[in-house]
């Protein structure tokens, strides 16, 4: 599908969540008077970040934007038919069981109460517990060893992202952005400026911005441009499964000192984890562990929840983060030499829940020179030209 017009104001390089999300902003914007171009070289989603997703919000970071990006996160989940500007669309639930960090050591524990200090004096709801307060709570853990648990019930658990992402591009394309089944093989750069990209179609498209929005690909569509970040494909494992033994309440997202995260999921519980040694990847690698599940998922699950000796698996699945391997977190913004090229990339898992307020900013940032609703220049590509970590200390 060839674009429609030679040149466009903004070209979106990557059409799931992230670069629909800008679309749908810029769209959504009466300042906004330009045309949008958004080129996907897989339509169908079957391999990107977003259609792996376990679409979870939660507001304990440990940096005081990446609360208040999820703060906005839930309340553009809570207000979906508002800010859509459309009665058709649908109400998106919540289900706010809370994330449950659990410490076995001093050291993190004293992360968790530092962090919780901050997030509280933010609004957040984030309760430091002890192991006889969680035993109260829930009764079917096992927590020896565990010294202490942080828990927010509040904003945090999951939601339907999938909906949310199929509605950034149904309103986006509504008011005139512009989706085509497309590669960029090339960026084109002239002095300090990005002038259009080169498609694998063999069509040149003029762009007055251009957006990178590749979610793993991020790294190699920088390099088209000259300019580097350092972001990678890294895998990621799921797995759905049911419990002969079902739980009496719902199960917090809980993130267990072995390494292994796991929640309710519907009448099931879903959990996953990093692979044991956690290389990049190729861009097409989405290849299973599966002695994973034997020798580490299965017994931290039944350890941490004696219910879960007998479960079933019902589904699994891999996914690739977008990995910032300086410090995990996003970068947004334009690079210091090249003004017209922005970055939406990096999330390392985080990508879902900060896709309202990452759109939302990219746009006023084409639209208004800057950042007019939340400050999002902590997450700028300056960090990572100084070397200066802006450090997330309870990464799952």
């Amino acid at each position: 599908m060839s674009p429609k017009h030679a040149n466009y104001d903004v070209v979106i390089i990557g059409g799931a969540i992230m670069g629909s999300s800008a679309a749908f902003w810029l769209t959504r914007n009466p300042d906004f008077k330009g045309r949008v171009l958004v080129i996907e070289r897989d339509p169908t989603y079957e391999f990107a970040s977003t259609s792996h997703t376990n679409s979870c919000i939660r507001q304990q970071f440990g940096s005081e934007v990446n609360v208040r990006i999820s703060q906005f996160g839930a309340d553009f989940v809570h207000n979906f038919k508002d800010y859509m500007e459309d009665q058709a669309a649908p109400s998106i639930l919540l289900h706010s069981f809370g994330y449950l960090y659990l410490a076995d050591n001093a050291a993190f524990a004293e992360v968790l109460r530092d962090n919780a200090a901050m997030q509280n004096r933010l609004g957040a709801g984030t309760r430091i517990m002890t192991p006889d307060q969680m035993a109260d709570e829930w009764p079917f853990y096992d927590l020896d060893g565990i010294i202490c648990g942080s828990h927010n019930p509040l904003d945090e658990g999951y939601f339907d992202g999938g909906t949310i992402f199929d509605w950034f591009k149904r309103k986006a394309r509504a008011r005139g952005a512009e989706y085509i089944h497309d590669e960029v093989i090339a960026i084109e750069r002239a002095g300090d400026r990005v002038t259009g990209v080169r498609l694998a179609s063999g069509v040149n498209v003029g762009a007055g911005v251009v957006v990178n929005a590749a979610g793993p690909r991020g790294a190699h569509t920088a390099a088209m441009a000259g300019v580097s970040i350092p972001v990678e494909p890294r895998r990621r494992f799921t797995w759905i499964f049911q419990a002969a033994e079902p739980l009496p309440k719902d199960l917090p997202l809980t993130i267990d000192p072995s390494g292994v995260h796991m929640r309710t999921d519907g009448r099931y519980y879903m959990c996953g984890c990093p692979p044991d040694e956690d290389p990049a990847v190729a861009f097409d690698d989405f290849s299973m562990d599966h002695h994973i599940w034997e020798s580490k998922v299965w017994p931290a699950i039944a350890t941490r929840v004696p219910a879960f000796e007998r479960v079933k698996v019902i589904n699994h699945w891999v996914g690739q983060y977008a990995y910032n391997t300086l410090d995990q977190n996003a970068i947004i913004g334009p690079h210091p030499e090249v003004a017209n090229f922005l970055f939406c990339n990096g999330f390392s898992g985080h990508g879902l829940q900060q896709s309202p307020a990452m759109g939302r900013g990219i746009a006023e940032l084409i639209i208004h020179g800057g950042f007019q609703s939340l400050d999002l220049a902590p997450l700028g590509y300056e960090r990572i030209a100084a070397n200066r970590p802006l450090l997330e200390r309870a990464v799952i």
